[in-house]
């Protein structure tokens, strides 16, 4: 996935499955300047944490 589309994702009014490394993600923020972007898993909003979108699969 590019940055852009992760943006369009994350700023979406639609629920779009997203996952990485093989688990559904929610996408909070995305930083189009480096590439990255900041997720947690669906089931624990707690475990944020920052990841390149390239690792990022639209299902």
């Amino acid at each position: 996935m590019n940055a852009q589309r992760a943006e369009e994702i994350a700023s979406s009014p639609n629920m779009v499955t997203v996952t990485y490394n093989e688990e559904s993600i929610y996408i909070e923020h995305v930083d189009e300047q480096n590439g990255t972007a900041t997720i947690h898993p669906l089931d624990d909003p707690n475990k944020k944490q920052s990841v390149s979108v390239t690792s990022l699969q639209e299902q």
